[in-house]
């Protein structure tokens, strides 16, 4: 599942920086994060240690946001979006919390913050992308209510490019609950790695 991420993502970023015309590769893009989101939830679940997870994330967001920043706004700093990571940090300081919080009002409140801060921060997918994450932690293994709640969550977009996003529920359906082929340290490298060089492919062309 987390290659299908990976290679979507890559697809929708070369065609964003590279391609803009070619909308084929945005909508291919748009099955990356709901696997993500996904994948964040159960690894939540199975991870040793939360808070190594939330600083590994947050680690390679900060190292990430140059690169994020030149590759698609051409800047070493774009205060108006800043990378997946911090969306997904998010996600995961809210499971966090949520999992040891016991009072329903104390969690409804968790909610709203941790929805507010990627809308103030303006993470990639904002306040949407730390909504899906909570959708999946609180429908989690509940029968398949959670295709429906993904599907309707790519439906909330004004554009419907977004709607390629369904694609992702076949895949997701697909899940068994073991862990595949261990790449703990790929994809925060690949991340950055992967946006420094579509920028230098963007400058020489």
């Amino acid at each position: 599942m987390k290659w299908i991420a990976i290679i979507s993502m890559l697809i929708d970023h070369i065609g964003a920086v590279l391609f803009p015309g070619m909308l084929w590769m945005r909508y291919v893009g748009r099955i990356a994060f709901p696997v993500f989101c996904f994948l964040l939830v159960e690894g939540f679940y199975h991870t040793r240690n939360v808070k190594r997870y939330l600083f590994r994330l947050l680690l390679f967001a900060l190292i990430s946001e140059i690169p994020y920043d030149l590759a698609f706004y051409h800047t070493v700093w774009y205060p108006a979006k800043q990378n997946v990571f911090f969306t997904l940090a998010i996600g995961l300081g809210f499971l966090w919390f949520w999992d040891r919080e016991r009072e329903p009002v104390f969690k409804a409140g968790l909610l709203v913050i941790a929805i507010w801060l990627a809308e103030i921060l303006r993470t990639d997918y904002h306040g949407y992308g730390v909504l899906l994450i909570i959708m999946f932690q609180i429908i989690r293994q509940r029968n398949k209510i959670w295709m429906i709640v993904c599907g309707l969550w790519n439906f909330l977009w004004k554009s419907t490019i977004q709607y390629a996003g369904l694609l992702s529920i076949p895949i997701i359906a697909l899940y068994n609950g073991e862990r595949g082929n261990r790449m703990k340290y790929f994809f925060y490298v690949f991340y950055p790695v992967h946006l420094i060089m579509l920028y230098l492919i963007k400058c020489n062309i």
